[in-house]
């Protein structure tokens, strides 16, 4: 027998860690399911230093989001053709071209067969699928629409990639500017800016402050480079260390949501994101305790995420999920307002994945101007950066030739 460490989800909602034995991953997901729970993660169960490497190097994750998007698209076509599930996924496999998710692929269809559900087989795989996906797989197999769930869950993953791959192409322009002007500034300090101070102390004219400041400044990084960066990996290891605890990264994200504009573009990608997920597993059967229980495990701030588990003793008592999340600040009051129609109509999931559509264009517009508007700034800000360099050195050599003449 081999011991294996779990998490999963009760039958009334509640997130259960535990350890039992089995004699295999298969075997421990089939007791899981005999004790009503909802397998979330099943793997073997190590101790000292390995499981402490396990747990904070190698965290589960899913595929890339391209892949894991292609492979459930196909996978759903196939399905949609009337192939039998073993049969699809042997042709899925002649279909893959990279050889690790081809012998993930063989790994699923040698679970099939000896006699495990799709989403048992997936759980085995859990670095390759999300919580979420699995619980909708499971669904979909309950319910007799795997292929109608799997293609919702390709057009679910297309969308969220899609939103991720529109906010990073607006910011390539703004890095690639702050890159070559960062660089361009400490040029300037540490090489440029030295070769005139020789000239200035063998003339002995007294500089102007600024040029002092600057000379001093850039032989500083030039002679502590080392020190420099050695305080800036603490800084980022510090901030990493203090993100990685609840309670830091709950502190942080909270303030985040307060900023200006960006606070008010977080909570918008997130609010979507949290509407299209739950609106998602609805859709395809999850009930909503347990989807809450997925949904706060794929939203990005912890203060939202807390939000969330904070109305889930509230739904479970019947209360609905508009009232409880009408009482926390933080979620606006149109999510709000939605959801309680949804709910009086008995539509919640149509009103989930109408606010994330809301939610998307209005992120999608505020990153518009938001990149409109920064592109300037940075240009001017790190442009007048340069000019007072320059203009600097300039004054000092004024001074110079007018001592000279």
């Amino acid at each position: 027998m081999v011991r294996f460490r779990y998490k999963s989800v009760s039958d009334n909602g509640e997130v259960v860690h535990g350890i039992l034995e089995a004699r295999d991953q298969g075997a421990a997901v089939s007791q899981l399911h005999l004790m009503g729970h909802t397998p979330v993660r099943v793997e073997t169960a190590s101790s000292g230093l390995a499981e402490l490497l396990n747990k904070e190097v190698l965290p589960a994750r899913p595929a890339a989001g391209g892949e894991l998007v292609t492979l459930t698209r196909k996978l759903a076509t196939l399905l949609r053709a009337e192939l039998p599930l073993d049969r699809a996924l042997e042709l899925l496999t002649e279909l893959c071209e990279k050889p690790p998710t081809k012998q993930m692929v063989t790994r699923l269809l040698q679970a099939i067969r000896g006699g495990a559900s799709l989403a048992d087989a997936m759980d085995t795989e859990a670095r390759a699928f999300p919580n979420y996906y699995r619980s909708m797989v499971r669904a979909g197999e309950a319910g007799a629409s795997l292929d109608a769930v799997l293609a919702r869950l390709a057009d679910f993953l297309e969308r969220s990639q899609q939103v991720r791959a529109q906010l990073r192409s607006a910011l390539i322009y703004p890095a690639f500017l702050l890159v070559t002007a960062g660089a361009s500034l400490v040029i300037l300090l540490t090489f440029v800016l030295p070769t005139f101070q020789p000239m200035f102390e063998d003339a002995g004219a007294e500089l102007p402050l600024s040029t002092e400041a600057l000379i001093a400044f850039g032989a500083f990084m030039h002679q502590a480079w080392w020190a420099i960066m050695l305080a800036l990996l603490a800084l980022v290891l510090g901030v990493r260390l203090h993100l990685s605890t609840p309670a830091g990264r709950l502190w942080w994200h909270e303030r985040v949501l307060r900023i200006p504009v960006i606070g008010s573009l977080w909570l918008k990608g997130d609010v979507a994101r949290f509407a299209r997920t739950l609106g998602t597993l609805l859709a395809n059967g999850v009930a909503l305790l347990t989807a809450l229980k997925l949904v706060r495990e794929v939203m990005g701030n912890a203060a939202l995420a807390q939000g969330v588990a904070a109305a889930e003793p509230d739904v479970q008592a019947g209360r609905g999920l508009a009232a409880p999340l009408g009482e926390n600040p933080l979620f606006p009051p149109l999510l709000v307002q939605l959801i309680r129609i949804g709910e009086e109509s008995g539509r919640l999931e149509d009103m989930l994945l109408k606010l994330a559509e809301i939610y998307d264009q209005e992120s999608a517009e505020t990153t518009r101007r938001l990149m409109a508007l920064l592109v300037p700034v940075l240009t001017l800000g790190l442009g007048g950066l340069i000019a007072f360099i320059v203009a600097s050195v300039l004054f000092a050599l004024f001074s110079v030739n007018e001592l000279v003449l």
